[in-house]
């Protein structure tokens, strides 16, 4: 499988191009989108907390799937070894699909390439696009773990390609 390329070929907010085919409509039309790999959107145990927290981005860039899945991991993790009770949930979904047009390397590569001839690309993964003050994520705790809470938002934070903060309610 082919390298995974780095946040920063996918963190800004462009209009994504969209072919628009008159005389073939369905060429118009990204098939075979890849599933997300975010594996739960809302996790432990719902109940009335006296605390929410929100992770808040402070600008508009594209979130990957991976990346929010890890950041998801990373807010459970420190919160399961530190409290019993919390309540997690991922505010948003990636509906933005990417495309990427692979362009093949090595002998013989020329005879069987096209190059940017009906280049609309091949969906590689999916994103979340955000606006400025967009929540991400949503933690639910007692007032006395609210600290724990806050590192667990503040370790998930660094894990995005947003500047983030927290946010009190």
């Amino acid at each position: 499988m082919a390298k995974l390329r780095p946040g920063r070929c996918y963190k800004k907010l462009h209009r994504p191009y969209t072919r628009q085919s008159i005389h073939k409509p369905r060429k118009s039309y990204i098939k075979g989108a890849p599933k997300p790999r975010i594996a739960q959107y809302e996790m432990g145990t719902k109940k009335n907390y006296s605390k929410k927290l929100f992770l808040v981005s402070e600008e508009a860039c594209q979130i990957r799937h991976n990346a929010l899945e890890s950041a998801r991991i990373s807010i459970v993790k420190h919160l399961e070894k530190q409290i019993k009770e919390f309540f997690v949930k991922l505010r948003i979904y990636p509906h933005h699909v990417f495309r990427e047009n692979p362009l093949a390397t090595g002998a013989g590569a020329d005879r069987f390439q096209q190059g940017m001839r009906m280049s609309f690309g091949r969906p590689i993964g999916t994103a979340a696009r955000i606006r400025i003050g967009q929540r991400i994520f949503e933690v639910q705790v007692d007032d006395e773990n609210i600290n724990v809470a806050k590192v667990a938002l503040k370790r998930a934070s660094h894990k995005l390609p947003a500047k983030c903060k927290i946010l009190v309610e």
